[in-house]
């Protein structure tokens, strides 16, 4: 027995299933692009708040690490409360809170609207998943609606800086976040009255004590890759490590262990479920990984404006999106093991077209390398996604979507914190900075190339043009062996693919 909001999802119409879905996609839009979009926006709000470097790095990463932390116990607490419930819960508070954020005076109030942020988004994810389970239950109608969704979260990524661009271009930098309110309120309105409830009948009781396991599992693990990212304090990232490491047993034994656990590690046991989330982490690595790169190389390197340098992104978000939906009646007729393999082949080739040119691409070859990545990528996910999905039973939906979003999030950091950190090693490696300048200008222009690009404005023309030519050929130069990393980073998703998926249909 599944539960008696189960026979009502059987019950709804073909247009109200599908209309539901478009009404899903909005939290799903909203939280993909919010990854993205507010680096955009951090100059302004530096002008504006003034934050100390310590704020600022806290306003950026305090919204992944709550995220992060809370989705498994949001999505285990969906499957208990209901999924719609919570849901609302989530869509109501996190657009409230998006206007605080928008009208924040201090980096301290941003922050900690920022903090808030993913505590109710944390509640979107998992919810809007689990309830496409429940409301296709047909297999066939099932894999396009999931489908949509994986498009719409992979196209949402790259999505943010075009978003970004055309609000900062006429709007202040609270725009990024007032963003949310058009695009929940009718998820609001309408949700109640298209999306039936859905939960586990036989739910159990509440771990209290596991929520604190996840989060002080997720939460110190992401802080620990971001800090030694950034190499400055080695020491606190080995001890977040250790935080993360010895919660994370902790929470595997306490699940293994109780009689109503949060997340059932047994789902862990079939290849079907465990090979499509270590897909999933690998791919969204070396999506967010390329973007990472290929963002500051269009405009830093080649010199686009912001808005020129996304609308170089705007295909290969075209091709992510038909290539999730066009893998469909494919998946139907070939087995995962040989179609996710076979799509990651294309992203492969993506980032192998970037490193045969050691990083000297213009914008047209960069265009296309992206498009190859998100072909393969927007396809395998599509796929690897509903094997989450379908391999769980329906009562545990909430809790298989929160690892899928997991898998997400965790690949987004690691993307941007194992790319980042070589391209960031090559390039201090490589740069060589003219004479004349301050201490101040020597490490601000040796850290990074947007610090070059800082630094270069201030000084006269002909020094500013030799550290600017010093500075993109030091960050050109680690681009091949990035593209390298990235492509082994996609092949090792395939080669799974091909070993974890072979009884999956």
């Amino acid at each position: 027995m599944l539960s008696v909001n189960r026979t009502a999802a059987d019950s709804l119409s073909r247009t109200r299933r599908w209309a539901a879905l478009v009404v899903l996609m909005l939290p799903v839009l909203l939280v993909s692009v919010d990854n993205t979009v507010l680096n955009f926006a951090l100059p302004a709000i530096s002008e504006a708040l003034t934050p100390s470097a310590t704020e600022l790095l806290w306003v950026v990463d305090i919204y992944p690490l709550i995220l992060a932390g809370l989705l498994v116990p949001m999505g285990s607490l969906g499957d208990r409360l209901g999924r719609r419930k919570l849901l609302l819960i989530g869509s109501i508070g996190f657009g409230l809170v998006s206007v605080f954020a928008a009208f924040a005076g201090s980096a301290g109030q941003l922050i900690l609207a920022r903090a808030l942020l993913g505590f109710f988004g944390a509640m979107l994810m998992p919810s809007t998943l689990s309830l496409l389970r429940n409301i296709f239950t047909d297999r066939n109608e099932r894999r396009l609606a999931i489908a949509v969704w994986a498009s719409a979260f992979s196209a949402g990524s790259a999505l943010g800086p075009v978003v970004g661009g055309l609000l900062l271009g006429s709007f202040p930098w609270g725009s990024v976040f007032l963003l949310a309110v058009p695009m929940l309120l009718p998820l609001v309105i309408l949700l109640p009255i298209l999306i039936p409830e859905s939960k586990d009948p036989n739910p159990g009781k509440i771990d209290y004590l596991s929520i604190p396991l996840a989060l002080g599992t997720m939460a110190p693990f992401v802080f620990s890759i971001k800090t030694f990212a950034e190499g400055a304090n080695v020491p606190l990232a080995v001890i977040t490590l250790l935080i993360g490491l010895a919660c994370g047993i902790t929470f595997v034994r306490r699940q293994l262990r109780i009689e109503s656990p949060m997340l059932d590690m047994t789902l862990f046991r079939r290849g079907q479920f465990s090979g499509a989330v270590l897909i999933n982490l690998l791919s969204v690595v070396a999506l967010v990984g390329g973007l990472f790169f290929v963002s500051q190389h269009l405009q830093l390197v080649l010199g686009l404006k912001p808005f020129d340098a996304a609308l170089v992104l705007v295909p290969g978000l075209i091709v992510m999106i038909i290539a999730g939906l066009g893998v469909v009646p494919v998946a139907k007729r070939v087995r995962p093991s040989i179609v996710i393999p076979v799509a990651l082949l294309t992203s492969i080739a993506g980032y192998v077209l970037v490193a045969l040119t050691g990083g000297d691409i213009g914008a047209y070859e960069m265009m296309v390398a992206f498009a190859l990545l998100g072909l393969g990528i927007g396809a395998a996910e599509t796929v690897s996604n509903e094997l989450i999905i379908s391999g769980a039973p329906p009562e545990k939906a909430g809790a298989a979507s929160a690892v899928s979003e997991t898998a997400y999030e965790l690949g987004a950091v690691l993307g941007t914190a194992t790319l980042g950190t070589v391209l960031s090693a090559y390039y201090r490696a490589g740069v060589v900075l003219p004479e004349g300048l301050t201490p101040e200008q020597v490490h601000a222009a040796g850290e990074t190339l947007g610090g070059a690009a800082n630094v270069a404005e201030t000084l006269p023309p002909e020094l500013a043009a030799t550290l600017l030519e010093s500075a993109r050929h030091a960050f050109d130069s680690g681009a091949g062996v990035v593209a390298w990393i990235g492509a082994g980073l996609v092949a090792a998703a395939a080669i799974i693919g091909v070993f974890t998926l072979r009884n999956a249909r």
